[in-house]
């Protein structure tokens, strides 16, 4: 069985879903410390050919508390402007109404909670793309926490029961694979195609923006295809 596993994030780029499409089960990685200024509560789209940020606020936003401690602040005020930025951003994109229409849906989850909120969106999202994986919360899951960093990782996927774990590339510099053999793993990194281009409306191609983009920008089918475009190392 294949493992994958990264920190929740607001609607993140498609490598991200890449590595969820390419395991057999996928953990939202929810209970570790919080990043401020990161991507877990916010991402980019593209407004007038440049990128911009869309997101989310969080109550008493610490990174000494774990994502699955807090709670976001979201208004109804909040959800209206931000459904709003969206359809103006996007207003000649293809997809437009159905991108906006999951969007909304993943703005009136009812949880407070950031993990749960995340969560709910992730598998909103994968339901959108055509992704069947599993997808688990660690903190649901109750994992052990003895360990931290890559022993943790390895803790995890002795608990799971799998043999292979990816990660997103960034892990290169995180994780060894001869760690992983030692306990019986094998560890691959995934790296999403650099060349990938998508018709993008105005301005330049801007690569890495929010998976709202490439939505916005390609049919379910096409992202199927986007979706295979990576290497494993």
């Amino acid at each position: 069985m294949i493992l994958g596993m990264m920190q929740p994030y607001f609607f993140p780029y498609l490598g991200y879903w890449q590595l969820m499409n390419a395991v057999d089960e996928y953990i939202i990685y929810d209970d570790v410390n919080y990043i401020k200024g990161g991507w877990i509560n916010r991402n980019r789209i593209k407004i007038n050919g440049e990128p911009a940020l869309l997101g989310i606020s969080v109550r008493k936003a610490s990174q000494n508390s774990l994502i699955c401690d807090l709670e976001v602040s979201i208004s109804d005020k909040d959800r209206d402007n931000l459904i709003k930025k969206l359809q103006v951003s996007y207003a000649k994109a293809p997809y437009k109404t159905d991108v906006v229409e999951l969007f909304a849906d993943t703005l009136k989850c009812e949880s407070a909670n950031l993990a749960g909120f995340l969560a709910y969106s992730n598998r909103k999202t994968a339901e959108y793309l055509g992704i069947q994986t599993p997808i688990y919360t660690a903190s649901e899951l109750k994992l052990d926490h003895t360990h931290h960093a890559q022993q943790r990782i390895i803790d995890i996927c002795k608990a799971r029961g799998c043999d292979k774990y990816i990660n997103a590339i960034g892990g290169k510099e995180l994780y060894d694979k001869e760690s992983f053999e030692q306990n019986g793993l094998e560890l691959g990194f995934l790296r999403m195609d650099p060349d990938i281009v998508y018709p993008q409306g105005k301005g330049e191609f801007i690569p890495s923006l929010s998976i709202l983009d490439v939505m916005m920008y390609n049919s379910r089918d096409e992202i199927q295809k986007l979706l295979d475009r990576y290497t494993l190392e």
